[in-house]
């Protein structure tokens, strides 16, 4: 996966270039094996701002929707969190 850019395919079939905002690892599963990766990303072409999207990846760079709503709300806390160390860094510049 590229560090800065990952390409998704729309409903229609159409590949889009989107900006990565950052990647995490989830919590290690409760047998000790590592936790999924998550890639929260955006479209840099999109004129509306805040579309955020998510979604895990394998170790091969496949993206995998996420379905379950405990993920979910891990992801929207680690998001807020970025969100406010970001801000934070922005107030200290």
């Amino acid at each position: 996966m590229n560090e800065e850019k990952i390409v998704v395919v729309d409903e229609n079939g159409n590949e889009i270039e989107m900006q990565i905002l950052f990647t995490f690892e989830g919590d290690p599963t409760p047998e000790g094996k590592p936790g999924k990766a998550y890639v929260l990303y955006f479209n840099p072409e999109e004129e509306e701002e805040g579309t955020v999207y998510a979604s895990s990846y394998t170790e091969e760079g496949l993206l995998e929707p996420v379905e379950d709503e405990k993920e979910w709300e891990m992801i929207e806390e680690v998001f807020a969190t970025f969100m406010s160390d970001d801000e934070d860094h922005e107030h200290n510049d």
